[in-house]
């Protein structure tokens, strides 16, 4: 529940602001009647991500059990691929995000009704897709349902209650650190899940290894303990664990958490009597 309440937390607050952006922009140029069609967009977004969580689903419950692991173990990886890219991406555009989102949708009101609905549409829906198969392997990683999808939910609903406060001036919040400090934690998250998936593809027979472990700790914790559930749901930690997947874990945590915590080489400092953008030289 903990670990898919905060993957609901991450993206339903990127995705929220994303929204916040759009109409304040609009509200304050003046333009509201083209709210109801950015928020036309926002909900074909949010309805292809769920029609493409419910396809993933229904699609694997009419795959045998190889197949099914096939499946899973794949779709874990590109989850973990786009939570990788997810990271960065915020990173780095987290101080213009603003302003590309409002010159996109300048060019889209310039274009037409159709552009409007489009533009949200996509701007939302990646976020949104990005959720969805990245919510998909979290739960089958967790192995049942109701506990994922109660914490996924309640992360999407403080993730729109904040966005909504924060529109309102209500709440100042950081968000360069606050995507820090979940960016570390997904990073957690996902190397348990890519994990996950390395299992599942050796279930399948595709990668070999399953019967070599790097440890067997069920002794000490148990599989059906409330520490040993927690670290399950939280990290996905197994605690019958393959050689394969203990590498692949520490080679995500170790190269991952390496570059995002890494700060970026600053620029350096320009030859007396130049002149200086006063961005960079905040930076």
């Amino acid at each position: 529940m903990l670990g898919n309440a905060l993957i609901g937390l991450r993206e339903g607050l990127e995705a929220s602001l994303v929204v916040s952006i759009l109409v304040a922009f609009l509200v304050r140029t003046g333009r509201r009647r083209e709210l109801p069609k950015v928020w036309l967009g926002v909900g074909v977004a949010i309805a292809v991500s769920i029609g493409v969580t419910l396809a993933l689903t229904l699609s694997q419950q009419a795959l045998t059990f190889e197949a099914q692991e096939a499946l899973g173990g794949s779709l874990s990886i590109i989850a973990v691929g786009f939570v990788t890219w997810m990271i960065f991406w915020m990173r780095r555009v987290g101080r213009t995000i603003a302003a590309e989102l409002e010159g996109g949708l300048e060019k889209a009101i310039a274009m037409g009704s159709v552009a409007v609905v489009v533009m949200a549409a996509l701007a939302v829906g990646r976020e949104g897709l990005e959720t969805a198969v990245f919510f998909f392997a979290a739960v089958q990683a967790a192995g049942e349902t109701t506990g994922p999808l109660i914490g996924f939910l309640a992360g999407i609903a403080v993730a729109v209650v904040l966005a909504y406060l924060i529109y309102r001036g209500a709440v100042k919040l950081n968000l360069g650190k606050f995507f820090t400090v979940t960016g570390v934690l997904l990073i957690f998250v996902a190397a348990g899940i890519l994990a996950y998936g390395v299992h599942d593809l050796q279930e399948a027979g595709i990668l070999p290894g399953l019967n070599t472990l790097a440890f067997d700790v069920s002794a000490a914790v148990p599989a059906d303990s409330w520490y040993g559930t927690l670290l399950k749901g939280v990290f996905n930690f197994s605690p019958q664990t393959t050689v394969l997947e203990a590498v692949v874990w520490v080679l995500y945590v170790a190269i991952v958490l390496t570059l995002f915590v890494r700060k970026p080489r600053r620029r350096e400092a320009p030859a007396a009597g130049s002149s200086t953008d006063t961005a960079d030289t905040a930076a």
